[in-house]
C-alpha cells in the first residue's frame, strides 16, 4: 500500500445528460475515503493506491453500465497533492 494521487477525467459518450455519471463517480471516490479535488476537466484523488484502483473501476463500470464512456487517469507517486478530504 502506497499513497499516490491521480488526475481522473471521466466522459459518458451519447448519453443524454453527463453530470449524473460524473457526481456519481465523486460518490463512489468519496465512499472509498479517497481525498476527492473535482476541477472543470478533471478531478483530483488522493489516497491509498489498493483504494484508488477499486475506486476507479468501481467508476468505469457504473458509469459503462448506462452506455459508452471514456475515462482518463494520469497516475503519480511523486507529485505532491495539497487535497482536503470529503465528507
Amino acid at each position: 500500500m502506497i499513497g499516490i494521487s491521480v488526475q481522473v477525467s471521466l466522459y459518458p459518450l451519447r448519453q443524454e445528460a453527463l453530470g449524473p455519471a460524473i457526481e456519481k463517480a465523486l460518490m463512489i471516490f468519496n465512499e472509498h475515503k479517497l481525498s476527492v479535488a473535482p476541477g472543470p476537466m478533471s478531478t483530483m484523488v488522493s489516497g491509498d493506491d489498493d483504494l484508488i484502483f477499486a475506486a476507479l473501476q468501481e467508476a468505469f463500470r457504473n458509469a459503462a453500465s448506462d452506455g459508452q464512456v471514456v475515462m482518463i487517469a494520469t497516475f503519480s507517486n511523486a507529485c505532491p497533492v495539497s487535497v482536503v478530504p470529503s465528507d
